[in-house]
């Protein structure tokens, strides 16, 4: 159990870091781009880690998974362009589509909804990512029950401005990208930026079968076109095109836990999304008002070797199956947003405020191929061939109104108060001849008190946070909506913090420290059961609301200028979890929950002796967690050390990085269930982490 004397101890040294007078560089003040009113970090009233493009240029990281590592109480877990698997607190999926495409964990990009589609966040331009931890959704139109992910890439510019990166490393990475952009010819009302990237990797597998290494490459490009248009004073137009086309193979999973494979047919996870993004920014005489629309069509492609294996890893049995999923997925966004400003007469009572509406319609359809074969030595009528193909049809709506009041008692005491009121309704069919048409109305908010000083910030908030119910697929029950095991209700969060964030007198130390009590109601979790009473044969896992659970901790963040040439962070997560009241499995009462580790963390230094190099050094960790619910096996902990250090000559600058420095051996996903004949007893297979990589690269301004 957490102790509350560790949060006591940890404000104490604020107090003394406060008062320090240590002498350095201010740390410039960092603004949340995805807040409505896009105020400083420190004045926000919830936990939230920020990575501007310094960060993750030093980092050289490609994905948004691999910037992960450096949030405290965020997890990643899933193959590569599966990228549901988030998890913000110890809440967030952990398996493939099951019933709804609906998120525990929501991913915008460029006020783009992704949600389930977060494979596409490739980091080449980006300016800003953000991790918006605990109930969101009386800001903006996402939704998100655990927290909020929000990425910004860079916008037009008013000047001229073209960079070019060229990226090379070991295991035959390759990188070449180039962003250029600002104002027209004549036209300076109206800006643009192009940015195209191309990656390319090897992987870091070895197919000791096929005798390949590059059986879990990457073949990766990434395209973005802005336009801001500014019509008048008081009117700005902004377009959005976007393409990401993303080829990794998924030969990523080892019959012995090792990073070398031994399948016979490698699948394939791609992923292309084309995007189009409108936004209308209009300054009218009470209020601001926003218009957001988009659109996304996104092509997927799921396969895999599910024996992993071949023949020989097999023999004398024979042993091979195959499983391949196609999915179509469009998405159509539409949220209006009207915003309190300057001349609203409601903020000279010190009032600030926003009323939204959002609408979201999707569309997705999934073709889902198995195909195996399996027989015994000595089977006289020789091996059994297996091959089934079923679709199915999704389509769903969701209208959601929300809300949110600032109210000033005084210049240094604020009340905020937060409301969402959200309506979905869907369609399912597939080949099975099973179709549904569930609905669900929910309701979330937030209620935040705020004390205010020049440089600090003390707030305690309440919010209460929903995921939409769902469905359970391939029950064999047909169109018999009558049955209860077909539906499941929406899954509750209601979720305390308190937390301080404070700058020092001096403007060289920022602290935050947040502390969370998550109750978690109606909990949406995998039951065995006899789907049909009247039938002993039907017995199958299927998803209920049948647990409840709790999840709190504390979050600290500290950022150091200790003097003109040293900079230091850290970054901590801890965390306590515990499953409570889980209908069929009374043994897994106060244990923890699956992807939920104690403690994570992320610290570094960096080194700059003059305005011309540099020299960074980090360390990130998550101390063991369970991989499942279902089964006791737990990862191992960790701590990778990561260095990178750089050098500018006028426009050129170089660095060099090695990630994982030390080789260190992890993993980051398991399995646990029987996949080796004849008997297919439980046994346990790990995906693991990467190994030690480096490279260079090269950026040139023009």
């Amino acid at each position: 159990m957490l102790n509350l004397n560790k949060f006591s101890f940890i404000i104490s040294i604020s107090i003394c870091l406060f008062c320090s007078n240590s002498f350095g560089d201010i740390i410039e003040e960092v603004i949340v781009l995805g807040d409505w009113r896009q105020v400083s970090q420190n004045k926000e009233d919830a936990s939230i880690v920020l990575l501007n493009s310094e960060d993750i240029n030093n980092q050289s990281i490609n994905h948004f998974e691999g910037l992960s590592y450096l949030v405290p109480n965020l997890n990643f877990a899933a193959s590569d362009s599966r990228a549901r698997y988030f998890q913000i607190r110890g809440i967030g999926e952990r398996s493939g589509y099951q019933g709804t495409p609906n998120s525990s964990v929501g991913f915008l990009i460029d006020d783009i909804d992704y949600s389930g589609q977060g494979g596409i966040a490739t980091t080449f331009d980006v300016e800003q990512v953000e991790i918006h931890r605990g109930p969101q959704g009386s800001r903006m139109g996402a939704n998100a029950l655990a927290g909020l992910i929000y990425i910004k890439t860079k916008d037009p510019t008013e000047e001229f401005e073209s960079y070019s990166i060229l990226s090379l490393g070991d295991f035959g990475r390759k990188g070449l990208g180039l962003a250029i952009g600002g104002p027209l010819e004549n036209q300076e009302s109206i800006q643009y930026r192009l940015a195209i990237h191309k990656h390319k990797e090897d992987g870091f597998r070895e197919n000791r079968y096929l005798k390949k290494s590059d059986t879990s490459r990457k073949d990766e490009l990434t395209s973005r076109f802005k336009v801001n248009w500014t019509l008048n004073n008081d009117t700005l137009i902004k377009l959005l095109l976007s393409r990401v086309d993303l080829k990794d193979p998924a030969d990523i999973w080892t019959l012995d836990g090792s990073l070398n494979t031994l399948s016979d047919r490698p699948g394939m996870d791609s992923q292309k999304t084309d995007s189009f993004g409108l936004n209308l920014v209009s300054q009218k005489e009470g209020f601001d008002f926003q218009s957001l629309t988009s659109t996304t069509n996104t092509d997927v492609i799921f396969s895999y070797d599910a024996d992993w294996g071949n023949s020989e890893s097999w023999h004398p049995y024979v042993y091979n199956y195959f499983s391949e999923t196609l999915r179509e997925r469009e998405t159509l966004g539409q949220e209006f947003r009207f915003l309190s400003n300057e001349k609203s007469l409601l903020t000279q009572k010190k009032i600030q405020w926003v009323l939204g509406i959002n609408y979201l319609k999707t569309k997705e359809f999934n073709l889902k191929n198995d195909d195996g074969t399996y027989g015994e030595p000595n089977d006289p009528y020789g091996p059994y061939f297996s091959q089934s193909s079923s679709q199915s049809y999704y389509q769903s709506e969701n209208i959601s109104f929300f809300g949110n009041i600032d109210f000033s008692f005084s210049e240094t005491l604020k009340l905020s108060l937060g409301f969402r009121r959200e309506d979905w309704k869907a369609n399912y069919s597939d080949s099975l001849e099973e179709r549904f048409s569930p609905s669900n109305m929910m309701t979330g908010g937030k209620l935040a008190l705020i004390k205010s000083t020049k440089n600090s910030n003390l707030f305690v908030s309440i919010a209460r946070g929903y995921k939409q119910g769902g469905f359970n697929l391939a029950l064999g029950l047909g169109s018999d909506a009558s049955n209860d095991n077909i539906f499941y209700d929406p899954e509750y969060l209601l979720n305390y913090e308190v937390g301080l964030k404070t700058i020092s007198l001096d403007s060289r130390i920022n602290f935050s420290a947040v502390m969370f009590y998550s109750d978690r109601k109606d909990q949406q979790v995998l039951i065995s059961t006899q789907v049909d009473p009247s039938d002993p044969n039907t017995f199958s896992f299927i998803t209920k609301n049948a647990a409840e659970g709790l999840n709190y901790g504390l979050e600290l963040n500290i950022d150091y200028q200790i003097n003109d040439a040293f900079n230091v962070y850290s970054r901590i997560g801890l965390l306590e979890t515990e499953i409570k009241n889980w209908q069929s499995r009374p043994d897994l009462d106060g244990r923890e929950q699956a992807h939920a580790p104690k403690s994570s963390y992320s610290v570094g230094l960096e080194w700059r002796p003059n305005k011309s190099s540099f020299v960074r050094f980090d360390v990130v960790g998550k101390s063991s967690f369970y991989y499942s619910d279902s089964h006791a096996n737990k990862s191992r902990s960790y701590s990778l050390t990561n260095l990178s250090t750089g050098y500018q000559w006028d426009r050129l600058e170089f660095s060099f990085w090695v990630r994982n420095a030390f080789d260190k051996y992890y993993s980051v996903r398991g399995f646990y269930f029987g996949n080796e004949p004849p008997n297919f007893e439980d046994t346990l297979y790990e995906r693991q982490g990467d190994p030690r990589h480096f490279g260079i690269s090269l950026n040139y301004e023009f």
